[in-house]
């Protein structure tokens, strides 16, 4: 995971014990993506990391304009992750170099994701795009009501995203027409989790929303103590989301209801990740915290 103390580190995963660690020349607020052996992340110092997973050594660097808080996403061969130089990066996933870049018409914070060739993303220019990933060509763009922050979730033929236009949109992953929409209380800039044929997202409003996938109907909504701006995750039935009302949040997928709540030392907005009966979640008391199958 990376820090807002620049430093980019690998814990054991089921002791906590620091594997290793290396210092970056910026924040990173970027979430590390693993593949064949690599780590990648973006740092503030405006480069796009690659280091080897078992050592943490530098394998390459590649430096963009400006800070990169996208996360990155690796398909067939390549990295991809935004900047904010207003650009997406297709880089070669194996030494760095670059294969193709798209400037958009402000930040790109949102992660990419990448189905069927196709690269999704939103800008702070307030649309949603999708690339052609192997060339970086405009297959369509759509234009929401303000910044899009939020990194989209594609399913089904259909890509889900919010804006802080504080709307949540379903879009046709092939022609980026609408298939509907939804207005919360607040910005949109968590990102969505799809289980059960559900659209899970929080908003700035402090709710965490399920909608149905189809029809974008309302299933549930549960109320938090603030904005709810961490991507949830979604495991064995169970929803996973942190507030910055401090909290770490699991509720029933079903029927949204409480199921527990741990409440940390400070804000809660990075992403949740479950892998192998565990939960991690960091938060900015500056601690990182595992939760195994047991309620704490």
């Amino acid at each position: 995971m990376g820090s807002g103390d620049h430093w980019v580190y690998a814990l054991d995963a089921k002791t906590g014990s620091l594997r290793w660690s290396y210092e970056t020349g910026g924040d990173v607020f970027s979430s590390p993506a693993v593949a064949d052996g690599l780590v990648y992340v973006g740092s503030y110092d405006g480069k796009v990391y690659a280091f080897d997973a078992d050592n943490g050594s530098v394998v390459w660097s590649y430096q963009t304009g400006d800070e990169v808080r996208s996360s990155p996403a690796v398909a067939d061969g390549m990295v991809y992750v935004g900047s904010h130089d207003y650009s997406m990066y297709a880089l070669d996933a194996k030494n760095g170099e670059l294969v193709w870049s798209f400037k958009t018409g402000s930040l790109v914070s949102s992660s990419p994701a990448i189905v069927a060739g196709v690269v999704y993303f939103g800008s702070w220019d307030g649309s949603v795009y999708a690339l052609e990933a192997k060339t970086g060509k405009l297959v369509w763009k759509y234009k929401t009501n303000e910044s899009v922050f939020s990194s989209p979730a594609v399913a089904s033929g259909v890509v889900y995203i919010g804006s802080d236009d504080d709307q949540v949109y379903a879009l046709d992953a092939g022609t980026g027409n609408l298939v509907w929409s939804y207005q919360t209380g607040d910005d949109v800039r968590a990102s969505p989790a799809i289980a059960y044929g559900k659209v899970y997202i929080g908003s700035y409003d402090a709710k965490m929303y399920a909608f149905d996938a189809k029809t974008g109907e309302v299933l549930w909504s549960y109320t938090t103590g603030h904005w709810i701006r961490t991507a949830a995750a979604v495991a064995n039935g169970v929803v996973y989301t942190g507030s910055y009302d401090s909290s770490i949040y699991a509720l029933d997928a079903q029927k949204g209801g409480l199921l527990w709540k741990y409440e940390t030392g400070a804000a809660v907005s990075a992403g949740a990740v479950t892998a192998q009966g565990m939960l991690y979640m960091p938060s900015w008391d500056g601690f990182v915290y595992a939760f195994g199958n047991k309620t704490p």
